[in-house]
């Protein structure tokens, strides 16, 4: 029941978070640093408070475990970013993001020696497919590459690939830390218990100090979204500045979203997880394609068919009512 909560808490936090960063990044297109800031401000604050009891709480699992999670987090995050440098436009980047799940049984069976059945092999490769087909057809006509903007502009096609594979290298790196730090969630909660509150608030407290390093960035936007036009809020009446209250609703909705999966993280195995976080991403695809209004072809509507009947073999649903079909006549005969 807990983790059904949570699923839903994921998909309707994470899904309205996206409609106001869409807002914020339509008006500020820097904001970036700012709301992740805000968020991790935010999420660090309440954990204090209510997790940590104001300082007094000690932690159930050692800092250095968390320190590791938070390299894993950092590392994960700026191969991500410095990939669109080396000649990788976004819907390539998109479609890595979209292999977390393979990567992530992948590094299952690796680490925890894990077996999984044919449906499971056969259901995370329709789901990655799906999401890979409506990506590509999703993404706007690629640049030529040497009109990039990157670090070096090639001169020789041997150059321009050597950039490129630079950059599939960092998009890999961070698949493959990304889907280690979720077995390493697991084996944690495995280890100590299940400790979701305490594991969200020190994952977002310990990075804080980085944002030391864009405190300029930070201000300049800040103040850019104080002098955004006034927005009314309709039920208390009160003007505040639109770009505030989008920034307010990013933050409230995006710790919902959050909280829900570092909850999911106790109740479900890291796989499990993932299939969660990629099918919410997807979601998040369909929903930029009805919001931008761009033509819902026929290869989305293969690759959306292939994710749905994936996710059915993945949750193993027609096999769990086929059993309780066959349940319901024997306890009849019982009666």
């Amino acid at each position: 029941m807990r983790a059904a909560i949570a699923v839903c808490c994921v998909f309707l936090g994470c899904c309205t978070n996206v409609v106001f960063l869409e807002l914020l990044v339509k008006d500020d297109p820097g904001s970036g640093n700012l709301i992740t800031f805000s968020q991790f401000l935010f999420i660090a604050v309440e954990g204090f408070i209510f997790t940590a009891k104001c300082g007094t709480a000690k932690p159930k699992i050692g800092l250095k475990d968390y320190f590791i999670l938070v390299t894993m987090f950092f590392i994960a995050n700026v191969c991500n970013n410095y990939a669109f440098d080396f000649n990788i436009p976004m819907p390539l980047h998109m479609i890595f993001r979209a292999g977390s799940l393979i990567a992530n049984m992948i590094m299952g069976i690796i680490i925890l020696n894990r077996k999984y059945i044919f449906s499971k092999y056969l259901s995370v490769f329709m789901i990655t497919s799906g999401i890979a087909l409506c990506t590509i057809v999703s993404g706007k006509e690629i640049k030529s590459l040497q009109q990039k903007n990157i670090v070096q502009v090639p001169t020789t096609p041997w150059e321009d690939f050597f950039w490129w594979s630079l950059g599939i290298s960092l998009l890999t790196i961070a698949l493959f830390v990304s889907a280690r730090m979720g077995i390493y969630q697991e084996v944690l909660h495995s280890r100590y218990g299940k400790n979701a509150r305490e594991a969200l608030y020190y994952t977002h407290l310990l990075p804080l100090p980085f944002f030391l390093t864009l405190s300029y960035n930070i201000y300049d936007h800040w103040n850019f979204a104080l002098a955004s036009e006034p927005l009314r809020l309709p039920v208390i009446g009160v003007d505040m500045p639109s770009l505030v209250v989008y920034l307010i609703a990013n933050v409230l909705t995006q710790y919902m979203c959050i909280s829900s999966v570092f909850v999911l993280t106790t109740e479900c195995n890291s796989l499990t997880v993932t299939l969660v976080i990629t099918l919410r991403k997807f979601l998040s695809l369909l929903f930029s394609i009805v919001y931008f209004k761009n033509p819902f072809t026929i290869y989305h509507w293969i690759g959306t068919i292939l994710v749905f009947i994936g996710t059915v073999i993945f949750t193993e649903v027609i096999p769990k009512i086929m059993q309780s079909l066959q349940q319901e006549p024997k306890a009849k005969k019982i009666e």
